[in-house]
């Protein structure tokens, strides 16, 4: 399946979607040509909203082929709006829109809603209306600010809603999805976490054939993840390489060391680098550098590590499809270049190897769960790959890179105490390189604040802010405060994602 985005705040959440329904889903940019789309052969077409109106001036379109394609459509919200526009129908701008829950009634038999009741609570986020359906079409529901919420073409495949089938505030939502996937589109259910292992093993054996693979391993769930499927697939042929960047959280080298080298038997190289990359950093503020210089210079040594091997030829690394989506892909705003993706260097001498790349990480620890990696890893809560660089806002230093580390550690230890580890996503701390006024021992200081970050998420496209207990968060500030020197105010962000992001850079 292929999901059509036009800008959607949710084009990644419809993508998710049809996944649990166990079909593949890729998300591509609506200015691909619709010859392009229909190269790949997909079994179904999702036109995603967006937050556009169809009037606006450069209002994103689809070529008008896709519908006589005989390719199965679904339009949502806007999809559903450009669909009817362009077919025939009418779109007004209605001065008003519906937001939130909102409860549509069925008006006629539809194949996408076939068993719904008479009238059923959906979500709703649009400002235009269709009031007319296209010639052909059926209205098959209605809204109070939606006179055509549903409309089906089924001889044709078109079909379209203007609520949101993909949020969980709709009822009934994902069995909308499934109707389009399997009776629509004639999917089955055949993507399982089984034939994702299967066909990332066969992809890599293809790809590397007799040479030898470097994996980037961090000791994350990615990277972990990662080598096990490289290592599924090629054997011995996989050397992993621990790079200590000296911004690693506490302990970090000596659990990767024990768990990979030790206790997996991994051929593992650990090089220590501390030193190189606080030089490249040296008086370097701006976010993006930071994640560039970090990228370049562990290509660096990858490269200067597989010198030194006989025939190492790939690099393999954990890449997620966030990743990819957030480091800017076709039309896609760069929201942050991944040091594993927009940072890397043009020049390589070795040949990337993503067997994750297309991948939620929710998906990622269900394939290391499929692959008998330890409950410790394949839950251990993420961890950036430029490392504790873009939780210090301002240069990075050895001070404060010691600082916000013993922080890290106190937050962690805390979270783990209170139970919350597997309910939250993230929680972590970020050091703001400015300095605040504060009194301990009845003498003033002037000292760092630590800001503490905790949300929850499914897949880090979007998350919440955790809302942690008082107690804990009392317990947290009084250890940093006590425990770390040089720290004199610790404050909590209550911001989501969006508009901020779960990294501060």
């Amino acid at each position: 399946m292929l999901v059509v985005d036009f800008g959607a705040q949710y084009a990644q959440l419809i993508a998710r979607r049809i996944r649990e329904a166990h079909v593949y889903s890729e998300i591509v940019p609506c200015s691909m040509p619709v010859d392009q789309m229909l190269e790949r052969r997909p079994k179904g077409i999702v036109l995603s909203g967006g937050p556009k109106s169809v009037y606006a001036d450069r209002a994103p379109q689809v070529d008008r082929a896709l519908y006589a394609s005989g390719v199965p459509v679904l339009g949502i919200c806007y999809g559903a709006q450009l669909l009817a526009q362009q077919l025939g129908g009418e779109v007004a701008r209605t001065g008003g829109g519906e937001y939130g829950r909102t409860e549509i009634s069925l008006l006629a038999p539809s194949r996408l809603m076939e068993g719904w009741p008479d009238s059923s609570e959906v979500w709703m986020s649009h400002g235009d209306s269709i009031v007319a359906a296209p010639p052909g079409f059926v209205v098959t529901a209605r809204a109070a600010g939606a006179p055509v919420a549903g409309l089906e073409d089924a001889a044709r495949g078109l079909y379209g809603v203007q609520f949101h089938p993909e949020v969980g505030h709709t009822e009934r939502g994902q069995d909308l999805v499934k109707r389009f996937l399997y009776d629509a589109c004639g999917c089955r259910p055949t993507w399982t976490h089984t034939s994702v292992i299967d066909a990332a093993v066969a992809s890599v054996r293809a790809r590397v054939r007799s040479g030898r693979v470097l994996c980037a391993l961090s000791g994350g769930v990615d990277s972990a993840v990662a080598a096990a499927l490289v290592r599924k697939a090629v054997g011995d042929q996989l050397t992993c390489v621990f790079v200590d960047t000296g911004l690693m959280r506490a302990g970090e080298a000596a659990q990767v060391e024990q768990t990979f080298r030790d206790q997996f038997g991994v051929d593992l190289v650990h090089v220590e680098a501390a030193d190189r990359f606080f030089a490249a950093l040296a008086g370097v503020v701006d976010p993006e550098v930071k994640r560039k210089r970090i990228g370049e210079l562990f290509i660096r040594i990858f490269e200067e590590v597989a010198r030194g091997l006989d025939g190492a030829t790939h690099l393999a690394q954990g890449t997620l499809y966030p990743d990819v989506i957030e480091s800017g892909s076709g039309d896609a705003a760069t929201i942050k270049s991944h040091h594993n993706v927009g940072g890397l260097p043009e020049d390589m001498d070795l040949e990337l190897v993503e067997p994750l790349r297309l991948l939620f990480k929710d998906e990622v620890r269900a394939v290391g769960e499929e692959l008998g990696l330890p409950e410790g890893i394949v839950w251990r809560q993420p961890f950036p790959g430029p490392g504790l660089a873009v939780r210090i806002v301002g240069e990075v230093t050895r001070e404060r890179g010691d600082i916000v580390r013993a922080a890290d550690a106190i937050v962690l230890d805390e979270v783990r105490r209170a139970g919350l580890g597997r309910e939250l996503w993230q929680a972590f701390a970020v050091l703001p390189a400015v300095r605040s006024v504060g009194v301990m021992g009845d003498e003033r200081t002037y000292a760092y604040p630590i800001v503490v970050r905790a949300v929850t998420s499914d897949d880090a496209m979007t998350a919440d802010w955790a809302r942690l207990p008082y107690d804990l968060l009392e317990r947290v500030a009084a250890r940093i405060v006590g425990e770390v020197p040089g720290v004199n105010r610790v404050a909590y962000d209550v911001t989501s994602k969006p508009p901020g992001t779960i990294e501060w850079e």
